[in-house]
C-alpha cells in the first residue's frame, strides 16, 4: 500500500549553480509535479559503476507517490548540470583521486540542497580508503558519524530495524549531517544491491542484504526532509 507522502520534494533546477541551487521542502503539494532524476557520477576524470542497482527507484515509485526516474543518469562531478539532480550515487572498486575541481563542486553541492549516496563496490578496502582520504580532504572539519537504527531515515518508507551483511551480522551506516539534515549516506560493505543488476556480482565482498529497502528509505528522507 502506497505511503501518504506529499508529492512536493527536491525540484531540479535547470541551470543552476553552486550559489543558486535551491530545495523545496515538503510542506504542501506543489502545483506541478515534478519528476525525481537520480545522477550516478562519473568522477576522478572516468571512473563510475554499472553495478549499483537501480531497482529501489521502482519501489519508491510503487511504494509512495513520488515520481522518480526509473533508471539512473550518468553526470560528471565536475559538471554544472550536476546541480539539475537532486539525488546522486557514488560508488566503484579500488583506489581513486578526485580532481580538485570535483572536490569543490562535491562540497558547494552537498552544502546548498544536494543527497550524496555513496558506497564501497564489492567491499573494495581501496575504494573505502580513497573516499575516506576524499572526504577528510573536502569536509577537514566534519566527521562521518555512525547513524542510529532510531533515525528516521530508517522509517521513512520501510521500518528497518537493521542494516544487515551478506555472509554475517550487521553494520551501521554512516552520514555527514549539515545544519541539522543528513545530506551524505556511507557505508564501506556496499549498498550496490548487485544481486539486481545484469551481469553483476558482489564478488566476495560482505555486501549490504537488504539494500533496497534501504536505498528506497534513503532517497524518500533525501526529498522529504
Amino acid at each position: 500500500m502506497k505511503m501518504m507522502m506529499l508529492a512536493a520534494a527536491l525540484l531540479s533546477i535547470s541551470g543552476a549553480d553552486p550559489e543558486t541551487i535551491v530545495t523545496a521542502r515538503v510542506g504542501q503539494p506543489a502545483d506541478t509535479h515534478e519528476r525525481i532524476q537520480c545522477a550516478n557520477l562519473v568522477y576522478a576524470g572516468t571512473k563510475s559503476s554499472v553495478c549499483f542497482s537501480d531497482k529501489f527507484l521502482k519501489t519508491l515509485d510503487e511504494e509512495t507517490n513520488i515520481d522518480a526516474d526509473a533508471g539512473f543518469t550518468p553526470v560528471k562531478l565536475r559538471a554544472d548540470d550536476l546541480y539539475q539532480y537532486p539525488f546522486a550515487v557514488m560508488t566503484g572498486e579500488g583506489n581513486f583521486t578526485l580532481l580538485e575541481e570535483e572536490r569543490r563542486n562535491l562540497k558547494a553541492y552537498l552544502t546548498r540542497g544536494g543527497f550524496l549516496l555513496a558506497s564501497a563496490g564489492c567491499s573494495s578496502p581501496e575504494w573505502n580508503r580513497s573516499f575516506r582520504r576524499e572526504f577528510e580532504k573536502i569536509f577537514p572539519d566534519a566527521e562521518l558519524n555512525k547513524i542510529d537504527m532510531e533515525h528516521a531515515l530508517f522509517k521513512t518508507v520501510f521500518d528497518i530495524p537493521s542494516v544487515r551483511l551478506k555472509r554475517h551480522g550487521t553494520t551501521q551506516l554512516e552520514g555527514l549531517e549539515i545544519d541539522g539534515k543528513i545530506v551524505l549516506i556511507y557505508t564501506a560493505e556496499g549498498l550496490n544491491d548487485t544481486g539486481n543488476v545484469k551481469g553483476c556480482c558482489c564478488c566476495g565482498g560482505n555486501e549490504v542484504k537488504n539494500s533496497r529497502e534501504i536505498n528506497t528509505n534513503i532517497l524518500a528522507y533525501a526529498l522529504t526532509h
